[in-house]
């Protein structure tokens, strides 16, 4: 737009030459940290007050070119502000930090709109068009940054069951597993309602630590529909939606180029949440649901547990850089049938940074996530066979590939295109009105992420 605005005033001047940006000014803007540069250098002087300010603009176009319930194409974006203070340098609060970020979020789900709402969403940025708080907590460190007390409202995945090599990937399984998102009221305290909590942290090493996190445990008001739309600003800071207590013990290693240790993380988990949970096959009085004599309310199981593992580990480094090679992930995840609909769940894959020397800070990865179907469920679809005489499919699990390609264009802005495969969507599920399980689909991605 500028260069049009200098073109437009050049062709109603008399005979003066159209005014032309330097090279320098193009060099500048393409080679700086992020889009709008440093602000006449009120960044830095923030900076030095301890006080940080962020953006950043996540834009993409993914399409089911094949399978799922319908062909569509659906664009979604989400814009996002952070700040993060030292509250030692602002206020001289020793080792304390406060952090708030909000999400603008615009576009459709095409999850929701081709893939009959599948476990696992294709986008980790959809969700419902909002303007929205997300984190607001204050963390303070103790003990000479051995311990630290995080508090406010935050999110169980900016921590926990997470994975770096994971993180490269778009379908939102990789962040949050699905086995949590379909189990947990609301999809569990993650992007993008965070909830009132507090997490505590020991590390007596660097390579040891110990996290404890207790979050509100439904993160929504209660009611029907999408928990988005129950909550659909932020604000709503709910304490009374049970407890979801997770414990997870991590053991990292670094990068020893002397020994030839190469850095890994490995992470054994567990969680609790106090709430009530309806049984997948039985009513009330130990009948199948799927039995016309049923009562139709399920059984009601007290509280729900489960339990995981994270392996993230680099394969190869490539000699003479600081983090360029290939890495590998491996997760898992285990529940009771009962009471949960996803009760066994895996990912892994692998990804490589610099794989071309001109073009170092590229990455491209495959991922595989397989998520099970409960067996309690899939015997509540042969009962429905059995009493009801129709031939529905029976549920049993769902798949996603992902073929990904970070291409890093400058320090902020970055293209990735991405194929997505998934088998089963939702499942194993029957077409609306129709016998007949919903197709594998094709998914084809764009996005652009832009740092502001």
């Amino acid at each position: 737009m500028l260069a049009i605005g200098l073109s437009c005033h050049a062709a109603n001047a008399d005979d003066a030459p159209a005014p032309k940006l330097s090279e320098s000014f193009w060099s500048d803007l393409w080679d700086q940290d992020s889009l709008s540069g440093n602000w006449g250098g009120w960044r830095d002087r923030w900076a030095d007050h301890g006080v940080l300010f962020a953006a950043d603009s996540i834009d993409e176009i993914v399409g089911n070119v094949s399978g799922g319930t319908e062909r569509d194409a659906d664009y979604s974006g989400r814009f996002e502000l952070v700040t993060t203070i030292d509250l030692e340098k602002l206020l001289g609060w020793k080792d304390a930090t406060f952090h708030a970020n909000g999400y603008w979020t615009h576009g459709r789900s095409l999850s929701d709109d081709a893939l009959n709402g599948n476990f696992m969403t294709v986008s980790n940025i959809e969700a419902v068009p909002s303007v929205r708080l997300f984190d607001l907590w204050v963390e303070q460190l103790l003990f000479e940054g051995h311990l630290s007390i995080r508090a406010g409202q935050i999110a169980a995945d900016d921590e926990l069951f997470s994975s770096d090599t994971a993180s490269n990937f778009n379908n939102a399984t990789f962040g949050w597993p699905a086995i949590m998102g379909a189990d947990l009221p609301s999809g569990g305290p993650v992007y993008d309602i965070a909830t009132p909590g507090i997490r505590l942290k020991y590390a007596p090493s660097s390579k040891l630590s110990f996290s404890l996190a207790l979050f509100n445990g439904d993160p929504a008001d209660p009611g029907p529909g999408d928990p988005q739309q129950r909550d659909n600003d932020g604000l709503t800071f709910r304490t009374n939606g049970g407890a979801f207590v997770m414990a997870e013990t991590a053991y990292r290693t670094s990068l020893d180029l002397g020994s030839g240790d190469l850095p890994s993380t490995y992470k054994l988990g567990g969680w609790f949440h106090s709430g009530d949970f309806d049984d997948e096959r039985f009513d009330n009085r130990g009948q199948s649901l799927a039995s016309p004599t049923s009562t139709g309310i399920p059984a009601t199981h007290s509280g729900d547990f489960g339990a995981y593992f994270v392996i993230d580990q680099i394969v190869w480094h490539k000699p003479d850089t600081e983090d360029s090679g290939l890495s590998a992930f491996l997760r898992g995840a285990w529940v009771p049938s009962d009471r949960n609909l996803v009760s066994l769940y895996v990912d892994t894959g692998a990804a490589v940074k610099g794989l071309f020397a001109e073009r170092p800070n590229d990455v491209f990865g495959i991922a595989f996530a397989f998520a099970q179907v409960s067996p309690s469920a899939s015997a509540l679809d042969r009962d429905l066979r059995f009493y009801g005489g129709s031939w529905l499919p029976i549920r049993n699990h769902e798949a996603t590939f992902e073929f990904t390609y970070h291409l890093q264009l400058n320090p902020w802005w970055a293209l990735q295109p991405d194929v997505q495969y998934v088998v089963h969507p939702a499942g194993n599920v029957a077409l609306p009105g129709s016998s007949q399980p919903v197709p594998d689909a094709l998914v084809l991605g764009l996005r652009s992420s832009v740092v502001i």
